[in-house]
C-alpha cells in the first residue's frame, strides 16, 4: 500500500512538470532570446561580465578567441556529466534542456546582433539596461520551471557535498569570475561587471515571485500524510510539523513548514493543488537558512 502511495505522488509530481508544457516551453524560449539577446547586444560588446560560464566566456573570448557559445555548451556538457554523477538522473534532467539550447540562443543571437544598431558609448546605461533585461530573461526561464545549466549544476553540487548554501555558492562562483574580469578588463569594468551581477540577481528574483534565494511555504490540508510525503520524495526536501488551533473554531489542527529554493515555488504550488484543491498555504520569503540536510 505504502508502494502504491508513493507511485501515485511521482504520477502527481509528473503531471506537474507536465502541467501547460507547451506554454512553458514557450516562456523557456523567449527567456533564453531575451537574456541571450542582451547578452549580445549589451553585455559581451562592451567586456562587461555577468558571472557563470556566459561572462567566463567573454574573457577567455577575450583572451585566446574562444567561441563564446562553444565553450558555453562544451561546460555545460561537462556540468551534466557531473550532475548525473553528483546529483543523480531526478535532478539532471531539469537542466538538459537549457545545456543545449541555451548556447544555441547565444550564438543566434549574436549573428541576429550584426543587424541591430546599438550605441554603446553611454556604459552606464548598457550596463543598466542590458543586466535587467538579461536578468528578466533568466526569471522567466526559471519562473517557466528551468534552468539554463551550468554554473547553477555546479552551485547545487557545492551546496550539497560542502553543506553550504546555494546563495553563498553562487555568491563564490560568479564573484571568482567577475572579481577574475578586473584583472583582465580594469577596474572600471569590474564595477559596472559588479552592478550587472546585483540588476541581473534583483530582476530575476521579481520576475519569479519576491526577492529571496528560498521560500518558506505555510501548509494547512486535510491530505498532510501525501504533501509531507511529496515533499520528502519528490521535491527531497525536509518537512516540520507542529499543531495549530483555529481562531475562529477553535478547531485543533497540523501546519506543515518547509523551505525550499524560489526555483522549486512552482511545483510545490502547483504539486499541493493536484494532492489537495481545497489547501491553505501561504508562501513568505526566507531570507536566510542556516542548518538541516
Amino acid at each position: 500500500m505504502r508502494f502504491l502511495n508513493t507511485a501515485k505522488l511521482y504520477l502527481i509530481d509528473k503531471k506537474v512538470e507536465s502541467k501547460s508544457r507547451g506554454k512553458r516551453y514557450i516562456q523557456f524560449c523567449f527567456g533564453c532570446f531575451i537574456a541571450s539577446l542582451s547578452f549580445n547586444l549589451f553585455l559581451a560588446n562592451n567586456d562587461i561580465v555577468p558571472g557563470g560560464f556566459s561572462g567566463l566566456s567573454i574573457i577567455l573570448n577575450h583572451l585566446f578567441g574562444i567561441n563564446k557559445s562553444l565553450f558555453i555548451l562544451f561546460m555545460s556538457l561537462l556540468l551534466l556529466i557531473m550532475s548525473y554523477i553528483f546529483l543523480g538522473a531526478n535532478k539532471t534532467s531539469g537542466s538538459i534542456l537549457g545545456s543545449l539550447l541555451y548556447p544555441l540562443f547565444i550564438e543566434a543571437t549574436a549573428r541576429l546582433s550584426t543587424y541591430l544598431s546599438v550605441d554603446n558609448s553611454q556604459l552606464l546605461l548598457s550596463t543598466i539596461f542590458g543586466g535587467l533585461l538579461y536578468g528578466f530573461g533568466i526569471g522567466i526561464i526559471f519562473k517557466a520551471g528551468f534552468s539554463t545549466g551550468g554554473t547553477d549544476v555546479l552551485n547545487q553540487i557545492i551546496s550539497k557535498y560542502c553543506k553550504i548554501g546555494i546563495g553563498k555558492s553562487m555568491l563564490f562562483i560568479d564573484g571568482s569570475i567577475v572579481l577574475l574580469s578586473g584583472f583582465v578588463f580594469g577596474t572600471t569594468k569590474l564595477m559596472y561587471s559588479i552592478i550587472v551581477l546585483y540588476l541581473v540577481s534583483y530582476m530575476s528574483d521579481r520576475v519569479i515571485l519576491g526577492i529571496s534565494d528560498s521560500k518558506a511555504f505555510y501548509i494547512i490540508t486535510e491530505e498532510e500524510t501525501k504533501i509531507k510525503e511529496y515533499i520528502m520524495k519528490c521535491l527531497n526536501h525536509g518537512v516540520t510539523v507542529f499543531p495549530a488551533k483555529g481562531g475562529y473554531k477553535k478547531q485543533k489542527q497540523t501546519v506543515l513548514l518547509t523551505v525550499l529554493p524560489t526555483k522549486e515555488y512552482y511545483r510545490l504550488k502547483e504539486g499541493i493543488k493536484e494532492i489537495d484543491k481545497n489547501a491553505f498555504f501561504v508562501v513568505t520569503d526566507a531570507y536566510e537558512v542556516v542548518g538541516g540536510e
